[in-house]
C-alpha cells in the first residue's frame, strides 16, 4: 500500500511541476533567445548536480554509459531547446496540451524498437490521439504555417521523451534516480555552456529588469522542472514503468491551461476538442496494454 501510494503522490507533483514548465518557458522567451534558454535551463541543473554527478559514474557500469548518454541526449538535452523556439508562437496552454502525445509515441516506439506487442484498443488510441494533435495545431488563423511548425518541435520533443522512457525502463531501472540525473545533467553541462556562450549570452546579458525577471523564471525551472522532476521522473519508472509514469500528461495539461487562463491566453474550442481527443487517446492506449515477449533481463511491464 505504501508504494502504491508514492507513485500517486509522485504522478501528482510531477504533473504541477511539469505542468508549469510551459509559462515559465514562455515568461523566459519573453526576456532570452530560444537558445539562450534552453542552455541556462541544461547549465544551472548542470551546475547544481556536477558534484554528485562526477560521484556517480563510477557507480554506473560501462556498458550502461552510452544508454545515459543516448537517453540524456534525447529526452534531457533536446527538448529543452525545442519548447522555447515552439513557444514563440505556440501558447503556454497549447504546448501542455500536446505534449500528452508520449504515451502515444511510447506505444509506437515500444512496438518498433522494444518488441512491446499492442492491442488493437491500443493502436486505435494512437491514431485518436494524433487526430486530436491534428485539430489542435490548425488552430493558426493567419499565421497557421508558422504554428504548424512550431507545434510539431513540440511533437518532435514529446517523441524524444518517448525514447528516453523506454531507454530508462528498459536499461537503466537499476540505476538509482538521482544519481542517474546527476549524471546526465553532468554529461551535458560542458555542451550547455558551449551553447550559452555561442548565442552571445554573456556579451548580451545587461542585468535589465526584464532579463532578470526572465532569469528567475529559468531559474525555477531549471531547479524544479528540469533537475528535481527528471529525478522523480526516473525514480517513478523506476517504481513502475514507462506507460505509467507517462500517464502525468493525463494532468500536466489541466495545470498548464490554468497557467495559460491567469496569464490571458485564449483557448477556443477547437483546443478543448482537439485536446479532449489527445487525453481520449492516451486513456484507451492505457486501458489494456500489451504483454511484453522480450526474453532478456529488465522486461518492460506494460
Amino acid at each position: 500500500m505504501k508504494i502504491h501510494l508514492n507513485k500517486w503522490l509522485l504522478l501528482l507533483i510531477l504533473a504541477v511541476i511539469w505542468g508549469s514548465s510551459f509559462i515559465l518557458i514562455k515568461q523566459g522567451v519573453k526576456a532570452f533567445h530560444p537558445m539562450q534558454v534552453g542552455s541556462l535551463r541544461l547549465s544551472i541543473s548542470g551546475l547544481v548536480l556536477i558534484g554528485l554527478g562526477i560521484s556517480s559514474f563510477k557507480d554506473i557500469p560501462r556498458k550502461l554509459l552510452k544508454w545515459v548518454i543516448i537517453g540524456g541526449f534525447l529526452g534531457n538535452f533536446l527538448p529543452m531547446f525545442l519548447f522555447p523556439y515552439a513557444q514563440q508562437e505556440v501558447s503556454s496552454s497549447t504546448a501542455g496540451i500536446l505534449n500528452s502525445l508520449v504515451p502515444v509515441f511510447i506505444l509506437i516506439f515500444g512496438y518498433l524498437l522494444f518488441d512491446i506487442k499492442s492491442k488493437k484498443t491500443q493502436i486505435w488510441g494512437a491514431i485518436t490521439g494524433f487526430i486530436g494533435a491534428f485539430i489542435l495545431i490548425k488552430d493558426g488563423g493567419n499565421q497557421e504555417s508558422i504554428n504548424l511548425l512550431h507545434s510539431f518541435l513540440i511533437i518532435l520533443a514529446t517523441a524524444f521523451y518517448a525514447l528516453n522512457g523506454l531507454i530508462v525502463s528498459k536499461y537503466l531501472s537499476g540505476l538509482p534516480s538521482l544519481r542517474l540525473s546527476a549524471a546526465v545533467f553532468s554529461i551535458w553541462l560542458g555542451p550547455s555552456l558551449i551553447l550559452l556562450g555561442f548565442s552571445g549570452f554573456f556579451t548580451e546579458f545587461q542585468a535589465s529588469s526584464e532579463q532578470i525577471k526572465g532569469l528567475g523564471y529559468i531559474s525555477i525551472l531549471a531547479l524544479l522542472g528540469t533537475a528535481g522532476a527528471m529525478i522523480l521522473f526516473y525514480k517513478l519508472i523506476q517504481m513502475t514503468s514507462a506507460i505509467f509514469a507517462s500517464t502525468v500528461t493525463y494532468l500536466m495539461p489541466v495545470v498548464a491551461v490554468v497557467w495559460g487562463f491567469m496569464d490571458g491566453e485564449r483557448l477556443s474550442q477547437q483546443h478543448i476538442f482537439g485536446g479532449i481527443l489527445i487525453l481520449a487517446g492516451v486513456y484507451m492506449i492505457q486501458m489494456k496494454p500489451g504483454k511484453r515477449t522480450l526474453s532478456q533481463k529488465g522486461k518492460i511491464s506494460f
